[in-house]
């Protein structure tokens, strides 16, 4: 099953996630802060996870760089989404592997989760 993790504390922005990707036959989890981060992703086991740069508690930064640093969950791809100008400064400071700009569009929305996917599925091919 495809899984994705929407790290966003706003309500709009993680259900418009939600609809388009659940469509798109996607199980979607939505959260509003970044504490114990791999907690949660131990109890999802997502696929993609989409992380905003202001989310609550540590921030989008941090909790990226939490994620690709724990050896179980780095390969797990992080799509690093804002409306901030300089998401691609953010991005790679974090260690995203992908961004999306807000606002975006539906297409946007599902090119980026779906190349996000396709190296996760890469990346499990080459463990095996």
């Amino acid at each position: 099953m495809k899984r994705v993790l929407v790290c966003d504390d706003d309500e709009n922005i993680s259900e418009i996630v939600a609809l388009v990707l659940t469509d798109a036959d996607w199980e979607v989890y939505t959260i509003p802060d970044c504490n114990n981060m791999i907690e949660k992703i131990e109890s999802i086991n997502p696929s993609v996870i989409f992380m905003d740069h202001k989310i609550p508690d540590e921030g989008g930064i941090v909790a990226t760089r939490i994620i690709k640093n724990d050896p179980n969950y780095c390969d797990i791809p992080v799509i690093y989404f804002t409306a901030n100008d300089d998401i691609d400064a953010l991005a790679e400071k974090a260690g995203a592997d992908y961004i999306l700009q807000k606002p975006f569009n539906i297409k946007q929305l599902e090119e980026t989760v779906s190349k996000a996917f396709k190296s996760y599925q890469a990346n499990l091919t080459e463990e095996d």
